[in-house]
């Protein structure tokens, strides 16, 4: 049966996701392969309930802009800068050494070199969707691993912008030549457009939309920018992924940016819904069913080659060998730009129709293995190299009021403290070898991942009063105070923050109180400079406890001005000379006051 209507298709789609990925769920095989086995059962291979294969990929895409958009909104440009070792060592290595060992394997195979290089740099990347979608179904996306993987992905987006420029510059001279200054001038003023727009024209935009105070409209808008952006990009050749990628970057640290993933996140979730259905439609079994065993054996080939690839640069990035697994794992499987380059060769005439077929069959079937791969590591091997495995089976419920996330020097005060006082506390922390320290030394500490919702139940995190993050990563630290008060919006939540502007993101996010950590320290040896200056004891101290409340004060009042840099600046510059004006005053007064003190 055949259904062209719109209405027909897309009924047809939300089915197939309802009845496989609950079944795969349960099953433990995860969502990704429930979505990919859905689309090959009503594609052109299974019932044929659709034809339009093509355009519905096209169409699907938009999911992986918006998870990109999505992604680009929690990564602040200072965050991005601090990536750029990863991205462009790890990333850089990856993608030159798994092309160079595809390219020689091809060589060796009977290609010839430029159609070697084609397939090799086809292969070499990897999907961005199903990575991180597998990252995430765990809760690994925010770890260190799940990290480095983004950065390995950026990179290969970054790298196939001149690759896919180039491509076409094989095909006849006249249409190279019609190509050259164009397909290198038109990105660069592209990103150029994108860079200025987002840091000085959209703010006042969404501003205006806000005022409106019809959220339907600014969800539009939010549609409007993430596809708009996307096809600017695809006009000039270059990922669409990208570009909004980058256009979230820009808008991390907007104050509209928490509105934009709320928008987002629906249409996310159903369109990569999609893109997976899609790619279960893609397949093509006619050459699995002319030549099984070499189809086999090829994908083996190239899934061996890869795996070992990333498994020799995990060592270098200094991962344990659970985390090195797990990053060769997710990151084996031939990506969406396979679709792209082999199309591009084929078209330059590099490529012949068979080969191409062919290469985009191994890219396939190499997306589909991978939730496959992630069932085998969370079975077989993670039991059997994972050492955090064994700490992180112990975390339990005990009834505590108090859980502590982060047991380093920070949560290592606060604990004590409340365990002077006989109050019982659950701690959690993430590296073995800190675990192993504080339990000789007789702490009570499980290993978790405090931004895994499972690991904070098992802690007990329903029954408890008070949530005390003490995380170092702070990224990581935010992510859980935003995940903890949605589902525990009565929990104290008492938060760790290591600068002023920490202090404003956990506020927006309804964290119960945030300290900087070296705020306190810091006021101490201020006091202490104080009395060796001569100010009495208690002269000293208040007025290190008025500084305290006015620069809190201070602090909070600049929240405003969040996103509107030339605002902010003014008011810090009005608010330090009215803050030394006050303590000027009040000294006055203290000394007046406080002569017994002396």
């Amino acid at each position: 049966m055949m259904t062209e209507g719109f209405l027909e298709s897309a009924m047809i789609y939300l089915a197939a996701a309802v009845i496989a990925v609950p079944i795969f769920k349960r099953l433990g095989l995860g969502a990704v392969l429930g979505y990919l086995v859905a689309g090959m059962v009503i594609g052109p291979w299974g019932l044929k309930l659709i034809s339009d294969v093509d355009t519905i990929f096209k169409f699907s895409e938009f999911g992986v802009v918006m998870l990109m958009f999505l992604i680009g909104l929690e990564l602040k440009p200072a965050t991005l800068w601090q990536l750029r070792k990863p991205v462009f060592g790890l990333g850089g290595a990856q993608v030159l050494m798994s092309v160079l060992l595809l390219g020689l394997c091809a060589s060796l195979l009977g290609l010839e070199l430029g159609v070697a290089l084609i397939a090799a740099l086809s292969l070499g990347v990897s999907s961005t969707p199903i990575a991180l979608q597998s990252l995430e179904e765990r809760g690994l996306s925010k770890n260190p691993v799940g990290r480095l993987t983004f950065s390995v992905l950026l990179f290969q987006d970054l790298a196939m912008i001149p690759v896919l420029a180039i491509v076409p510059l094989f095909a006849t001279h006249a249409i190279a030549q019609d190509l050259g200054v164009a397909a290198f001038l038109k990105p660069f003023a592209v990103f150029l457009l994108i860079i200025v727009g987002g840091r000085y024209l959209l703010r006042p935009v969404f501003r205006f939309i806000a005022e409106t105070r019809l959220r339907e409209v600014f969800t539009a808008f939010s549609l409007f920018l993430v596809i708009g952006t996307g096809l600017l990009m695809q006009a000039v050749g270059i990922s669409m992924a990208l570009g909004t990628f980058l256009a979230g970057v820009l808008l991390a640290e907007s104050e509209y940016r928490h509105e934009l993933e709320l928008n987002l996140e629906p249409f996310k979730g159903l369109l990569l819904g999609l893109f997976f259905i899609a790619v279960g439609m893609t397949v093509d079994f006619s050459l699995l069913i002319a030549d099984p065993l070499r189809v086999l054996m090829l994908l083996g080939g190239f899934l061996a080659v890869k795996i070992l690839v990333l498994l020799a640069l995990s060592r270098p990035a200094k991962m344990s060998l659970a985390d090195g697994w797990l990053f060769a794992f997710v990151l084996s499987q031939g990506g969406e730009f396979a679709f792209v380059l082999i199309s591009l060769g084929a078209q330059a005439g590099l490529v012949d129709t068979e080969l191409a077929g062919l290469l985009v069959l191994i890219a396939t079937f190499s997306m589909l293995t991978t939730p496959i791969l992630m069932l085998v590591y969370d079975r077989y091997i993670c039991p059997r190299v994972c050492r955090e495995q064994e700490l992180e089976s112990d975390v339990r419920d005990e009834g505590h009021p108090v859980i502590i996330a982060g047991y380093g020097r920070f949560g290592q005060i606060v604990g004590r403290l409340l365990m002077s006082l006989g109050i019982p506390i659950t701690v959690l922390d993430h590296n073995p070898n800190h675990i192993e320290m504080l339990r000789k030394f007789g702490f009570k500490v499980f290993y978790g991942d405090a931004g895994r919702l499972d690991l904070l139940e098992a802690a007990g995190i329903a029954k408890a009063r008070v949530l005390v993050l003490a995380i170092d990563d702070q990224e990581v630290l935010l992510e859980t105070a935003k995940l903890v008060r949605r589902l525990y919006p009565d929990l104290a939540i008492l938060a760790r923050a290591r600068g002023r502007g920490d202090v404003s993101d956990l506020a927006e996010i309804g964290v119960t109180l945030a300290r900087r950590e070296t705020f306190g320290s810091a006021l101490e040896i201020g006091e202490l400079t104080l009395k060796e200056l001569g100010f009495g004891a208690h002269q000293a101290h208040r007025v290190a406890r008025k500084f305290r409340g006015y620069d809190e004060k201070m602090l909070k009042d600049s929240r405003q001005f969040r996103g509107d840099q030339k605002k902010a600046i003014d008011f810090a510059i009005k608010a330090r000379q009215e803050l030394e004006r006050l303590m000027q005053a009040d000294e006055e007064e203290i000394k007046g006051r406080d002569k017994d003190w002396q």
